[in-house]
């Protein structure tokens, strides 16, 4: 059997039994009170809030900056430095990273007056070698390890521990000046 043949037959079959009746007046006004009727008591009271949207949007947007901001740094923080390297270029870079942590921590003990300004002009010093360290970092990245850059990084690590250095020696010196003005007023 065709499909249209099945059709025509289930026609045949149940063609007594279909209501063709004319509704009654106002049929259709009753019928559309039930529904309403029965829409009341299914679903409860839909609160709506006017400014959700708006702020929703705001949320969307601050989110997807603060996503688009973090994979841009990512992607920018892909540098290199002396430890990516060679094996042995991270044990300097880790000496040079322990050496001048140390020092730092001696610097940081001081706290006379007098030698304040020193420890700030070598805090400022550090902080534009560090930021010369950065660039390296980049400019390393780019060459492909170039020697040249690698040597820099070196001497930057250098010249920082100097700076320490230095500036731990003359906090000693001025340390000694101080004792020994002291002792020479507590003697007159």
């Amino acid at each position: 059997m065709k499909p249209e043949d099945n059709l025509d037959h289930l026609f045949k079959t149940l063609q007594n039994d279909f209501d063709v009746a004319t509704p009654n007046t106002h049929h259709e006004d009753r019928f559309l009170a039930k529904l309403k009727k029965q829409e009341i008591n299914i679903r409860p009271a839909k609160k709506t809030y006017p400014f959700l949207k708006p702020l929703l949007a705001v949320a969307a947007t601050v989110v997807l900056i603060i996503t688009l901001t973090f994979t841009l740094k990512t992607k920018d923080n892909n540098t290199s430095d002396l430890a990516s390297v060679s094996p042995e270029m991270a044990k300097t870079q880790s000496f040079f990273t322990a050496t001048i942590t140390q020092e730092l921590k001696q610097l940081k003990k001081e706290s006379a007056p007098e030698v304040q300004p020193l420890i700030q002009d070598a805090l400022k010093q550090l902080n534009v070698l560090e930021v010369n360290y950065e660039k390296l970092k980049l400019d390393l990245t780019k060459s492909g390890n170039d020697k040249r850059v690698i040597y820099a990084m070196i001497a930057n690590f250098q010249s920082r521990i100097e700076i320490l250095e230095s500036v731990m020696e003359t906090i000693d010196n001025v340390k000694q000046l101080k004792n020994i003005s002291h002792e020479k007023q507590t003697t007159i």
